[in-house]
This record gives structure tokens, C-alpha cells and sequence, in this order.
């Protein structure tokens, strides 16, 4: 997808393409940081049919405000929740789970934080493209 159309999922910065963490996505996703101080906060936006890995948060969990596109989020066990823009989902720690993109238009959300000490990010398997492919 054109860089100039991924500028335009939201109205805040699209940011860098994701390289740091390219291997645990399937497909390309964009990294923005907008704060560093006492809560993190990222604009993570998703081309179409961007997904990242399972994944669990350690000790501290994660907040998601969704900004633009369409996206899911679903935790492991359960079903696929839709995303749409001004969805909020709360992630608490030890919850393995994946978001990303619709397969045909782009997603962005924000990604929040707080640093907690001994907090970490446990990359798991990728989500299959037979079970991404599911989801309608």
C-alpha cells in the first residue's frame, strides 16, 4: 500500500515502517512513538492484512485505542473481536492474544502502556494464515 494512503488512516503520525520488530508481523506495519513519559504510547498503523504474532505482556498489560481502518483483536481460546475507530480494548497481563489489520483495508491504534518493573513482551507463533483467513 502507498505510503501517502497509510498517512491517511489517522490523524496522527504514521511514523517509520516497523523494521525492529518486522519479525514477529506478517505483512508491514508502521511504528510511531508519541509519548515516553510515565505511559508509553505508540501509533502501530497495519496495511491491509497485517497481523502481529501471538503474544503475551508480562506483569504489566496494554491498552488499545483504535484510530483508523478496521482491525481484530482476539485473545487465544475466543473469538475475534472487530475493530473500528474509537473501539477500546484492555489487555491484561498474561493474556496471549494478536490484532492487525482487515485483510483488505488498513488499521492504526494506539498502544498504551505503563511501565511496570519486570515487564516483557513474549513473541509466539505467528497467527496461520488459515485462521487469519476466517475471519469475516
Amino acid at each position: 500500500m502507498d505510503k501517502k494512503e497509510l498517512e491517511k488512516v489517522s490523524d496522527f503520525s504514521l511514523g517509520e515502517e516497523n523494521t525492529a520488530y518486522a519479525q514477529y508481523f506478517i505483512g508491514k506495519s508502521y511504528l510511531s512513538t508519541l509519548n515516553k513519559e510515565e505511559a508509553f504510547i505508540a501509533n502501530v498503523t497495519f496495511e491491509p492484512g497485517c497481523r502481529n504474532n501471538w503474544h503475551i505482556h508480562h506483569v504489566g498489560g496494554q491498552i488499545l485505542i483504535c484510530v483508523g481502518g478496521h482491525g481484530w483483536y482476539q485473545e487465544f481460546g475466543k473469538e475475534a473481536q472487530f475493530l473500528k475507530s474509537g473501539d477500546v480494548v484492555y489487555i491484561a497481563p498474561e493474556i496471549k492474544h494478536w490484532h492487525g489489520a482487515v485483510a483488505d483495508e488498513a488499521f492504526a491504534h494506539l498502544a498504551l502502556s505503563v511501565p511496570v518493573e519486570g515487564a516483557s513482551n513474549e513473541w509466539c507463533e505467528p497467527v496461520t494464515d488459515e485462521e487469519y483467513n476466517k475471519l469475516k
